[in-house]
């Protein structure tokens, strides 16, 4: 068996990871690449195989750095099983047609505007070739083997870090009936946060990919409920609108249950909150549909006929003309809009806006990837480039790296620290560069393990 590392090598997007048999191979992941223009290029390559001949495509979750190549993948000719949890099937019902909407709309307003570098601009896939991909899902439950080839199977395991996210135990055959296990995690979740149930522990095999997005950090050990009572109390004071960059699936979720109680306690003032995401609108209904999913406080308010997740003062614009009449809005208010780095989508043009104000306030509310306007803005440009026009920056601009949906360098550890057995091959993946050294010195220390950084291209051999 032999692992090729197309994605997330040192870097956090991009996920693809090509696993190859004699007779038969798949992809575990299938996720775009986000941030630099560098890292965007790499979508466009051809790939170092054939689409027609893959055996399948298995997924870890819905986020699109794992999953949103499919539409391109299908585009080129794959016709195979794409294997995904249940309320990952329905996640992705909205986020590739989203994001192949994205594409083509992103499109057209370059060719418009006259910004883009190539003439005509092209979308990377069509919304055509998202409808496609979704024919294709395989819905597999948590902890049940599904077999892709004779000799090879995968289940999957809880990971907490997003509705019907997963981790992938991967088993084969070698000789002699023995088996090999190769352990993905995906992206390990938080510990303690509201909504969802806990990552479930590595469990041990001997090979072990391992993401590290935070592994050479701490996320604030402050309560976020506080954090964001602070920043939310000072932003009304100044009278301007609040701006919430936020993933659409999760982060979105979290904050809307946070200011929900934080409004219901008196910590904050009740205000109009503003969801401004048409896929971040429908990924809060699957949040709700999925109560299986959710963790024991959770469960509590549906015990009492309450939705945490759809507050009263909630108002959702799905239509751009309802997203148009959010510029006239006054503060204090607070818009939540996708992407949460803003990297796309209409918090670009809230941003456009807003950011000249210095009575405006706008809050990220997860890890920043290198090279993305949000980080950027985090780092303290004094203006930015937005649809081909600089704009300056004089809203408040405010970081609360304590939502994050990524388990930071302890829980990392503690959540490899329950395993029945240690792998004998450890590869640190989804991270940046200097993320992956910390953390490999973290391992060395505490289970003695010498873990490899493998780049884009490295092959890995499963050894008999």
């Amino acid at each position: 068996m032999k692992i090729t590392v197309l994605g997330a090598g040192r870097c956090v997007t991009g996920s693809k990871y090509l696993l190859q048999w004699r007779n038969f191979s798949t992809l575990l992941d299938c996720g775009l690449f986000q941030g630099p223009a560098e890292n965007r290029r790499r979508n466009w390559a051809p790939l170092p195989f054939s689409a027609r001949q893959l055996g399948a495509v298995v997924l870890t979750h819905a986020h699109i750095d794992h999953s949103g190549y499919l539409p391109r993948l299908v585009r080129q000719g794959f016709r195979g099983p794409i294997y995904c949890t249940p309320p990952t099937r329905a996640l992705l019902r909205v986020l590739l047609p989203d994001a192949a909407h994205l594409q083509e709309e992103e499109a057209r307003y370059a060719n418009k505007e006259g910004y883009s570098k190539h003439t005509p601009a092209l979308p990377l896939f069509r919304m055509a070739d998202a409808k496609a991909a979704l024919r294709l899902l395989e819905p597999a439950p948590f902890h049940e083997w599904i077999e892709l080839n004779p000799g090879v199977r995968f289940r999957y395991r809880r990971q907490g870090h997003i509705l019907g996210a997963a981790s992938v135990e991967v088993q084969t055959k070698v000789s002699g009936g023995a088996r090999r296990s190769v352990y993905f995690s995906g992206d390990v979740g938080r510990y303690g946060v509201p909504i969802l149930k806990e990552p479930e522990s590595y469990p041990g095999s001997d090979v072990l990919f391992v993401e590290t997005t935070y592994g050479d950090r701490r996320h604030d050990p402050r309560d976020p409920y506080e954090l964001l009572t602070e920043v939310i109390t000072a932003a009304v004071r100044r009278g301007g609108v609040i701006l919430i960059p936020a993933f659409a699936v999760d982060r979105t979720q979290e904050i809307l249950y946070i200011l929900h109680e934080l409004m219901e306690s008196g910590d904050i003032p009740g205000m109009p909150i503003f969801l401004d995401s048409p896929m971040g609108i429908e990924a809060t209904a699957m949040y709700a549909r999925f109560v299986s999913e959710h963790d024991a406080e959770m469960r509590e308010y549906y015990d009492r006929d309450e939705n945490p997740i759809f507050p009263p003062n909630l108002k959702v614009t799905p239509s751009s003309a309802e997203s148009k009449k959010l510029n006239g809005v006054p503060g204090p208010a607070i818009i939540i809009s996708a992407s949460g780095m803003a990297t796309g989508g209409r918090i670009l043009h809230h941003l456009k806006l807003r950011l000249p104000d210095p009575a405006n306030t706008v809050i990220f509310v997860g890890y920043q990837a290198r090279g993305t306007k949000g980080r950027r803005l985090v780092e303290g440009e004094k203006k930015i480039k937005i649809h081909g026009q600089w704009i300056p920056v004089r809203a408040h601009i405010e970081s609360l790296g304590t939502f994050s949906a990524h388990a930071d360098r302890e829980e990392l550890v503690l959540w490899l620290s329950r395993r029945e057995r240690d792998p004998s091959t450890v590869c640190l993946i989804h991270g940046e560069y200097g993320s992956q050294q910390a953390f490999a010195e973290l391992l060395r220390q505490e289970y003695g393990w010498e873990p490899t950084i493998p780049e884009i291209g490295d092959e890995i051999v499963v050894n008999r």
